[in-house]
């Protein structure tokens, strides 16, 4: 964690212009009818979780360039998900995957008091051999054709439930990267049966107070099918289940072009939108910095979201989840979840009346530039009042290059080799 006197040194060196910069668009809202400080307020109540994997350095199929300082465990990664709240005052909780962080819950509870954060959703890795695995997910896991692999994959889900409840925890997220890579490789019907009858047996275990999050993904690591390869499957899955489970939108997670705020209206339309996984998207699953490639979409996203908010039982869980290449990873991730937060200020300037006016009107013109009208708006002083009130960084990048914190931890985390491919 860093000492506050380099946030306090960081903020008297941009506090004035901050202040200057607040007043400014405060009169500019004022003519809008919109209350700064009540944006700021919205906004300085959200958070997004951030990924204990997403510390260390990332990789793709082909490399890894390992980073200075990278975490060697689970604690290393939580003084970095630390820093990264500290600064930000926008990340409160934590996202573990088992068993890459699996440790026992008291340890893992006492460390992140230590450094101020919760838990998040818990997350399942059965696209992955272990060394002590029996079974092999080669071929599958949840869906795998051999009986005794699917129980391994149940009770590996099962563990992390248990896991999760000593620790604060009240999701359980499965991403499974079942599927085939070449046509009448699998039968697709059965396929899918055993994959439900393998999520039934983790659902009847699932606390009463805990959401059943499945994700879709189009593709990868199975090429040709996936078997939850779309958001229509995911609600199958969600609505076959039962009402503790709920769908996971990964931004990554879809063919290029399709409208995925739309499918954010539809499973919120329906009680079955569970929560996102933000990143963003050129090609296909990225996993870049989120609000990096395109942040209308983004915005778009937290319109739907805005519009939800207040209907009953609506509470989704948001989370970032990217892979960093060639940044510093607190650095990305700090950058994202303010970007998350700019969106979701800028949503909320949007004048819902009059837009629906216009929709009703079917004046297209109109009601996307009172969307354009909130996009455009420049909500960075609402965002850094909202840090500097909470005791953040105004800068969150610049107080941490101030700092030194990469390089302190450099000189005691062992320096990374290079490794084959792979997310972390």
């Amino acid at each position: 964690m860093l000492k506050p006197d380099i946030i306090a040194r960081s903020n008297d060196a941009a506090r004035a212009r901050l202040a200057s910069d607040y007043d400014a668009l405060g009169e500019h809202l004022d003519r809008r009818g919109i209350s700064i400080d009540a944006i700021k307020a919205k906004v300085a109540t959200y958070g997004v979780a951030v990924p204990s994997w997403g510390v260390g350095t990332g990789g793709t199929r082909f490399a890894r360039f390992p980073g200075p300082g990278e975490p060697r465990d689970i604690f290393d990664k939580l003084d970095d998900c630390g820093v990264i709240h500290q600064l930000t005052h926008a990340t409160p909780s934590v996202s573990l995957h088992i068993p890459w962080d699996a440790q026992p819950a008291a340890d893992l509870t006492s460390k992140a008091e230590e450094v101020g954060l919760g838990f998040d959703a818990m997350n399942s890795n059965t696209f992955q051999d272990q060394p002590d695995q029996p079974h092999s997910y080669k071929f599958g896991s949840l869906s795998h054709t051999d009986a005794a692999t699917r129980q391994q994959a149940v009770d590996h889900n099962l563990a992390c439930i248990e896991l999760g409840r000593a620790i604060g925890s009240k999701a359980l997220t499965i991403w499974v990267g079942d599927g085939s890579n070449f046509p009448g490789q699998t039968n697709f019907t059965r396929q899918f049966e055993r994959y439900l009858d393998a999520a039934c047996q983790i659902y009847a275990a699932l606390p009463t107070d805990w959401t059943l999050l499945t994700e879709h993904k189009m593709y990868e690591p199975a090429f040709y099918s996936t078997v939850v390869q779309d958001w229509g499957s995911n609600l199958l899955i969600a609505q076959h289940l039962g009402e503790q489970a709920k769908c996971l939108v990964d931004l990554g997670h879809h063919a290029p072009n399709v409208n995925i705020e739309m499918i954010v209206a539809r499973l919120t339309q329906f009680g079955k939108l569970g929560g996102f996984h933000f990143n963003d998207s050129k090609y296909g699953d990225d996993d870049l910095d989120t609000g990096s490639i395109d942040p209308y979409r983004l915005f778009l996203v937290f319109n739907e979201l805005v519009e939800a908010e207040g209907t009953p039982g609506f509470s989704p869980m948001h989370m970032l989840d990217q892979s960093h290449n060639v940044t510093d990873p607190i650095e990305s991730l700090m950058v994202s979840a303010m970007e998350v937060q700019r969106a979701y200020a800028q949503a909320l300037l949007v004048d819902r009346e009059a837009l629906l006016g216009f929709q009703e009107d079917n004046d297209a013109l109109m009601a996307t530039s009172t969307l354009k009208q909130g996009f455009r708006t420049d909500v960075e002083p609402i965002l850094a009042m909202a840090r500097l009130t909470a005791g953040a960084a105004i800068d969150p990048v610049a107080a941490y290059r101030a700092s030194g914190y990469r390089n302190t931890v450099a000189e005691i985390r062992p320096q990374s080799r290079g490794a084959g491919g792979g997310i972390v």
